[in-house]
């Protein structure tokens, strides 16, 4: 039986790898159903980010990857316009998952649910997943070429 009846993820999933999948993994296993913010490309240009799909593909890209590696998890996949989206407002929203580079987000949701009257949530921060070279799996590694999605090490022609 899950922890928590409901947690939230959130991310942009520009080029979905392992790391990704574990995230929405730790989220599934750790409660009965999960919302999944999804950045809009209108917020991911805004905090800086190029983006090779846009949100209709990123969304079909996700909902696929969640129905091959978790075929019963209850979910929903919410546009995120802002930062935290249904987090902020969805008084049942009981833990968020994070990543390690991202773990300071629990605190500034914690704050904005604070302002709101809304119960606190318990963060839950998942360890980077490490490509074959002991450096982190990154979209950035990934667009760079220096990678594959599972972290493997591309040959780079010299």
């Amino acid at each position: 039986m899950p922890k928590f009846k409901l947690a939230a993820v959130g991310g942009t999933f520009d080029l979905l790898h392992r790391g990704h999948i574990e995230l929405l993994r730790k989220g599934f296993s750790i409660s009965s159903k999960v919302i999944i913010g999804l950045t809009s490309d209108e917020l991911a240009k805004k905090k800086g980010k190029e983006l090779l799909h846009n949100y209709s593909r990123r969304y079909t890209v996700l909902e696929d990857a969640i129905r091959k590696n978790f075929p019963n998890a209850d979910y929903e996949i919410s546009k995120l316009e802002s930062d935290f989206g249904p987090a902020v407002f969805e008084k049942n929203v009981e833990v968020l998952v994070v990543s390690e580079e991202t773990a300071f987000q629990g605190q500034e949701l914690n704050q904005l649910r604070n302002q709101r009257s809304a119960p606190l949530v318990e963060v839950m921060v998942v360890p980077m997943v490490l490509a074959k070279d002991g450096r982190r799996i990154s979209t950035t590694r990934i667009k760079n070429s220096e990678i594959d999605k599972d972290g493997n090490m591309l040959q780079v022609d010299k």
